[in-house]
């Protein structure tokens, strides 16, 4: 996939931090580098992804809150209420499993739109008035389930739209900064916004910001056409197709390596965020002091990626990949000591810088994958990243019942280290030797570029 300023050269050098920092080295000799983020917004079209994905992700968290409060004012049942959240995660594994196919069958922007009107429709079926709280919840899972089909399919589109390269890298870091942005401003505004207005006319807001998602990228992006070699009759069914590309992707060495790269670290870092109620209450903070826990780590992860995007190079953010993925989780060994509130909102903005180390990780995924099965690719990471927090955070309920907070939260740490290391080692025995030339045509904004080397 070509950089900024020209092709890549073939081999995927970027599959390591050393050859990736490497290429990246190469390809800006002698050209003006791209000017951080700011070249990145000077896409007009990125602008529009921009802009929309920050209001479909305002909607999802504000839907979360909303939804939560609606369901407990019907129900008074806390189990249902907290039900709410859990099926924020547990359908990605459905909609990354059977739909994956999607993001590269079919075109791109149709894909885009599609999912944000059905997120709309379903935000409206929670509105409409005597909805019983069994389809309120089965409406919360369609939104979940369509959500790894968004994300894969923007994500391989931000690479037509960027190129590959610098611009993909940053892009994909702006999406992430939107993420963790939006979660701090949209429990905020959620709040309020309940505090004036019913949990139905929130809802009825977070419709309006799908539509307008929608809207944005209906008429500022391109229509581009289905991904080469993911098109025609003979593709078969889509549940065959998500399942074989699945399959394809997974029995691939080096790709499941940096799939389990993408999982693992979250995973682990969520162990300590699950229990932060809890642990708020062990501390006897109030509702002040656990507000204040739970923005922590958004806080360390949008200063973190803001900072390494705007002042590291492609050599530098590629080679804090693997140091940056241990350290993620090793801040939740300091709990052991059972911290004061200050110390564990440290520690928890240093877990959440680790979210550095995707950087490197971003670059290396898209260099690995057959570019037919790009969009594909994405929709499995994130669906696979999802899932495993889920399962992780469930696991943590769980041993936290029958083990104290201070020595379940650092046993992930511990946990965490081990198998991140592990990881890391396998990535680093995958990657390709230099010389080997990839399959595949490069991918620039426009498409695809022949004659090179993917």
């Amino acid at each position: 996939m070509p950089s900024p300023s020209g092709p890549a050269p073939s081999g995927h050098p970027s599959a390591c931090p050393d050859a990736g920092a490497a290429a990246d080295a190469g390809a800006y000799a002698g050209a003006p580098r791209p000017d951080g983020y700011r070249a990145v917004f000077a896409v007009p079209e990125f602008r529009f992804v921009f802009a929309a994905h920050l209001l479909s992700s305002l909607g999802v968290v504000v839907c979360e809150i909303a939804l939560s409060v609606l369901v407990f004012r019907l129900t008074a049942s806390p189990m249902l209420s907290a039900l709410t959240f859990a099926l924020g995660l547990l359908p990605y594994a459905v909609g990354g499993t059977l739909l994956s196919a999607v993001a590269d069958r079919y075109p791109a922007r149709r894909v885009l739109v599609g999912c944000d009107v059905l997120c709309a429709l379903a935000a409206v079926g929670m509105v409409t008035p005597g909805t019983p709280v069994g389809v309120l919840l089965v409406l919360r899972c369609v939104i979940a389930a369509v959500a790894p089909v968004f994300a894969g399919t923007r994500a391989a589109t931000l690479g037509e739209i960027l190129g590959a390269g610098e611009l993909f890298v940053l892009g994909r870091s702006v999406i992430r900064i939107v993420n963790q942005s939006a979660q701090l401003a949209g429990f905020a505004a959620g709040g309020l916004l309940l505090v004036v207005v019913s949990p139905a006319a929130v809802l009825a807001l977070t419709a309006g910001a799908f539509l307008g998602s929608a809207l944005l990228l209906r008429l500022g992006t391109l229509a581009r056409p289905a991904r080469a070699g993911a098109r025609g009759a003979e593709r078969g069914a889509l549940l065959g197709a998500s399942l074989g590309g699945g399959r394809r992707l997974l029995a691939d060495r080096r790709v499941r390596a940096l799939l389990l790269l993408t999982w693992l670290p979250p995973a682990f870092v969520s162990i300590p965020e699950a229990l932060l109620v809890p642990y708020a209450g062990l501390l006897g903070t109030g509702p002040a002091g656990m507000g204040l826990l739970m923005c922590s780590m958004p806080i360390g992860a949008v200063v973190a990626e803001s900072l390494v995007g705007s002042f590291l190079g492609p050599r530098a953010r590629a080679r804090l990949t693997f140091p940056m993925g241990v350290f993620a989780v090793l801040p939740s060994l300091g709990f052991a000591a059972q911290p004061s509130l200050g110390w564990a909102v440290l520690l928890l903005a240093l877990t959440g810088t680790g979210i550095a180390y995707n950087f490197g990780v971003d670059r290396w995924f898209v260099a690995a994958v057959p570019d037919e099965l790009l969009g594909q690719a994405m929709t499995v990471m994130q669906a696979g990243r999802m899932t495993v927090m889920g399962l992780a955070m469930g696991l943590a309920g769980v041993a936290a019942e029958y083990a104290p907070l201070r020595a379940v939260m650092p046993a992930a740490g511990v946990l965490g280290a081990v198998c991140v290391l592990a990881v890391i080692f396998e990535v680093r025995r995958t990657v390709p030797r230099p010389g080997r030339a990839a399959a595949g045509p490069v991918r620039g904004p426009a498409g695809p570029v022949s004659g090179t080397e993917k």
